[in-house]
């Protein structure tokens, strides 16, 4: 089985939800390829992961990488296209399969290898359930950030340098100016310390403890969704099959239950921490620590000994 996968960079480094999809490869034992446009450095890391890389130096917007990444599928004939789920792959993804007549599946949380058929599961109906796709041909498929982890230093593989001719006629759109969105700068996926807060807060002034202990601890602020619907912080910082999927080095849960729709989306941390004064919440079934207590009592004391941690 082959895999084409679109390593993409925020103009310097390799963004983490890109680096996942090698592992994605690993996982289902496939061969893989990478294709990294622009930054040459961003190819060598890329490819002392064990993966070989094509890079070019012509690509550098939607329609330009469309282009050249549907070269690339002809060349290749990969039985699968992984992108990461960001918002430039989310706009390329459907206008190769749409060029080529491919499948397309978008926002993948797992990927299972059965009977040498691949099976995808996504969430549907705002992550209320889970749906299993199958796709006949090649796919091109969007893998949520999250949902694999990064994959470790390997064998250093060759790096292929490759020129595509654009037409001009390609180029549909240009880009003269890019405004960001307070709520990009929540960047969940790439944190590796995260504090969430759930229904178990209480109100919003309560939540300010979270957010808090993520700012002593350098990190950012998860929350659940019920957290959010009260409307103690922003969507975009929620966790969960209807949120962001992450997997930190510390995940702390602050008066967090444990649903389904919310663990899904965290249980992939290498550390997890639990709050909740409910002895018999789910989320203890999944902590590697738990403290039971209120939240309101156990988090000043937290916040207070890790700024003394910090002092020292």
């Amino acid at each position: 089985m082959k895999t084409l996968l679109f390593i993409e960079t925020d103009g310097e480094k390799v963004l983490g939800g890109s680096l996942e999809l090698i592992s994605a490869v690993k996982a289902l034992d496939a061969e893989g390829t990478a294709l990294v446009a622009g930054n040459r450095a961003a190819a060598d890391t890329v490819a002392a992961l064990g993966i070989p890389v094509i890079f070019t130096d012509n690509a550098t917007d939607y329609d330009t990488l469309t282009e050249v990444l549907s070269e690339v599928v002809k060349e290749e004939n990969p039985d699968i296209v992984l992108l990461a789920n960001t918002a430039l792959s989310k706009d390329i993804a459907p206008r190769i399969a749409g060029r080529m007549s491919l499948g397309c599946v978008s926002d993948v949380m797992g990927m299972n290898k059965t009977d040498g058929k691949v099976i995808y599961t996504r969430p549907a109906y705002g992550g209320t359930v889970l749906e299993h796709i199958e796709v006949e041909g090649t796919a091109v498929v969007t893998v949520r950030n999250g949902s694999f982890s990064k994959p470790e230093a390997s064998s250093n593989l060759h790096v292929t340098e490759k020129k595509v001719e654009i037409p001009v006629s390609a180029i549909k759109a240009k880009i003269v100016d890019t405004v960001k969105e307070i709520s990009e700068s929540v960047n969940l996926e790439e944190a590796q310390v995260i504090v969430s807060g759930g229904r178990g807060m209480g109100n919003a002034e309560n939540f300010k403890l979270v957010e808090e202990l993520a700012s002593v601890l350098g990190g950012v602020v998860g929350a659940t969704r019920p957290a959010i619907e009260e409307g103690w912080i922003s969507r975009a910082h929620q966790v969960g099959q209807s949120g962001k999927i992450v997997a930190p080095k510390l995940y702390i849960a602050c008066g967090v239950s444990g649903a389904t729709q919310h663990t899904s989306g965290m249980s992939g941390s290498d550390y997890i921490v639990a709050i909740n004064k409910d002895e018999d919440a789910p989320i203890f079934e999944i902590a590697n620590v738990g403290i039971v207590g209120n939240a309101m009592d156990v988090l000043p004391v937290m916040i207070e000994e890790m700024k003394k941690v910090k002092e020292k």
